[in-house]
């Protein structure tokens, strides 16, 4: 998907964070009309057509995107700093997950716990790696082993997005060990 990396990160903020930077809506669930997007999004001087689009959604390496059965509409995932209900189900997670952060957040965190910054949810990986990459891309990685299955016994909700992010609205201190 290299060749298609920056259209993709600006299909991603339209879809997730600011669908106006292409001239569409989103409806109450996050899914945009596919002919809006292609349409919005070529207005922006970006070169797409259908054929791209599917390219990017198959391609996408941490699984962003899902089109509907007959791929007319779209939407991000998670990910969202505005207000939509993608459906998510409430699912039992693991005992444990894992949330990757950098070094420099970890004193704020071990004060206020995760918050979802801006984010609808906390975002949470199922294994240790994927919280190293995550947290690698903000600066020197912090992996924090969340105790879910304890959360989930205290009656917290949890959600398990399309692509395999476990969600979840915060996570307090108490919950939380850096590995």
């Amino acid at each position: 998907m290299a060749k298609f990396d920056k259209l993709s990160k600006f299909i991603s903020l339209v879809l997730r964070h600011n669908p106006g930077a292409a001239n569409i809506a989103l409806d109450e669930h996050g899914w945009a009309d596919v002919e809006e997007l292609l349409a919005g999004v070529s207005q922006t001087g970006r070169k797409i057509d259908l054929e791209i689009l599917k390219e990017i959604v198959a391609s996408d390496g941490k699984q962003r995107y899902s089109f509907n059965e007959d791929m007319t509409r779209i939407r991000a995932n998670q990910g969202h700093s505005i207000p939509v209900d993608v459906e998510l189900k409430e699912c039992q997670p693991p005992e444990f997950l894992y949330h990757g952060t950098a070094s420099r957040f970890y004193a704020s965190i071990q004060q206020e716990g995760l918050k979802p910054m801006g984010r609808l949810y906390v975002h949470l990986s199922s294994d240790v790696e994927t919280a190293v990459k995550v947290g690698k891309r903000h600066g020197v990685p912090v992996v924090l082993k969340i105790h879910s299955g304890e959360m989930s016994r205290d009656k917290h909700k949890f959600y398990l997005s399309e692509n395999g992010v476990w969600l979840t609205k915060e996570v307090q201190g108490k919950y939380m060990e850096k590995l």
